[in-house]
């Protein structure tokens, strides 16, 4: 069976390395908060403000005054720290990021990434991944393999409007993980009960090895 989303956020947790800043975006990237491996020390960071971000509150633990990026309620921790946006953005233009866990519509084979509009949808803003993809160390994008549609969102040219160009380091998909290589994308995992055969079927982009 292909990942769920908290599959997919779990096997994304397993990319934290200890000591690390890290930005999750909005959608799936979030539950990574709830799947920090043991003995692996991160500080998350999100945009609107907050470093040291706790997991999501218990039922009737919520404090509406403790929010991320995505306007979900979160937690805080006794190290948490409170900052205004320009501060924030500071950290993530200053390279102070080792990485960001997003969402994506769509990402192509070298590595651009499409996450933020629509053509012809309203949208509120872009948010911060493109200062987020021009200024951490390392992209990881976290979606569903295939649109609602059934039409793979791993291309071989993303049709939306880019976030960044030859950004993104590496793929999960509730089908598997894949990288960004040389020439196209590498198979690194398979979803549980997911074959390789499968993987590559579902996927427009060039796949190499």
């Amino acid at each position: 069976m292909p990942w769920d989303r908290n599959q997919m956020a779990e096997r994304a947790g397993q990319e934290l390395q200890d000591g690390w800043y890290v930005n999750l975006g909005i959608g799936i990237p979030t539950l990574v908060a709830n799947y920090i491996p043991q003995g692996v020390n991160v500080t998350l960071q999100s945009e609107n403000g907050m470093l040291g971000m706790g997991p999501f509150p218990v039922d009737g633990d919520e404090d509406p005054d403790l929010i991320n990026a995505g306007k979900q309620t979160i937690t805080e921790l006794p190290q948490t720290a409170y900052f205004d946006s320009a501060q924030s953005f500071a950290m993530i233009r200053g390279g102070k990021i080792a990485m960001a866990i997003l969402g994506a519509m769509e990402v192509a084979e070298n590595g651009d990434l499409a996450n933020w509009m629509i053509p012809g949808k309203l949208v509120k803003g872009m948010g911060g991944a493109m200062d987020l993809v021009a200024g951490v160390g390392r992209v990881v994008v976290v979606m569903d393999h295939a649109s609602k549609h059934g039409e793979s969102k791993v291309l071989h040219r993303c049709t939306l409007p880019l976030t960044g160009a030859g950004v993104v380091n590496r793929i999960i998909t509730n089908l598997g993980v894949l990288d960004v290589v040389p020439g196209g994308l590498k198979i690194v995992e398979c979803a549980d009960g997911v074959t390789e055969a499968e993987l590559r079927a579902a996927t427009e982009a060039t796949i190499i090895g």
